[in-house]
């Protein structure tokens, strides 16, 4: 088993909760703007003959052709936390994914060949946080992203609210979000050919959804959603203050400095700490 922390960024707490945080302004992957400190799920172990982005350490639908080749149908990603803080600056706050941090994720794997049809590198879910700088309640929702190319005007983010609003309410949630520092917890459940959902929290209770995965969301969709796609969980804070501006739902300008103190100190960073993170075989659903 490896080990590692990062004082700032990485870590353990005095409760043993796992504290997750990332600036605005840091390295960011190649195919990103956005800094990230999340978890990746390695289904091959140790067996690092095993490449990353092979049919044995991601899971597939049990619809997807050669499906008996991966390392599991489906899976189960369980998680409670706290959202500790989100940036609190935008240069450009109409954008959708100001002030927002994704906390928990299904990505697909990128292909060298899309022909057919799959291989784009979506993400069929991703667990969103959103509290405006004077709201005093945030909201969680999540998106399912159609699973088209990059280049097709069509390939959008389908929002759906949990507590409060989804990704393109502005107005504040009031008591039907959730506060910084409140605990909440989300199960993605993706079994046989269907992710299922369940958030639950305290005060609100528990708010059940789910999907198809080999049907397309909508009539812009792939017809076969995420059928032929190979997937992964990711879990942690991915956040969506991009210091990169040009509007639309994703360019919100956040300002940043690269120092991790001064940028601490000026609210320009999200954080999530988590009690609860594990990941495990599919089950059949509740019902």
């Amino acid at each position: 088993m490896k080990k590692f922390t990062h004082p700032d960024f990485f870590y353990l707490n005095e409760a043993g909760h796992i504290v997750f945080a990332a600036p605005n302004k840091a390295v960011t992957t190649s195919n990103s703007t956005n800094t990230r400190s999340e978890l990746r799920q390695m289904l091959r172990g140790k067996n690092t003959r095993i490449g990353t982005h092979d049919p044995g350490n991601n899971f597939a639908v049990e619809a997807r052709k050669g499906s008996d080749k991966f390392a599991s149908v489906g899976g189960k990603l369980e998680a409670t936390l706290i959202v500790d803080h989100v940036a609190r600056r935008a240069g450009e706050p109409t954008a959708k994914a100001a002030y927002s941090v994704v906390i928990g994720q299904i990505h697909a794997v990128k292909y060298k060949s899309t022909k057919s049809g799959f291989g784009y590198g979506n993400e069929p879910i991703k667990i969103y946080y959103k509290k405006f700088p004077d709201h005093e309640y945030g909201s969680v929702f999540w998106n399912y992203e159609r699973n088209l190319p990059k280049d097709d005007p069509d390939r959008k983010d389908l929002s759906v609210p949990v507590f409060g609003n989804n990704w393109s309410g502005t107005q504040d949630p009031g008591e039907a979000g959730i506060k910084l520092g409140e605990e909440f917890s989300y199960t993605i459940n993706v079994h046989r050919n269907t992710m299922y959902l369940t958030f639950h929290n305290e005060r609100l209770g528990t708010v059940v959804h789910s999907r198809s995965l080999v049907r397309g969301a909508d009539a812009k969709d792939n017809p076969y959603a995420y059928g032929g796609d190979s997937m992964y969980f990711k879990a942690g804070v991915y956040n969506q203050c991009s210091t990169k501006g040009g509007g639309g739902d994703w360019y919100a300008g956040c300002p940043g400095t690269g120092d991790w103190a001064l940028d601490k100190a000026n609210g320009d960073y999200a954080q999530a700490t988590f009690s609860k993170l594990v990941v495990s075989e599919s089950t059949p659903p509740e019902g």
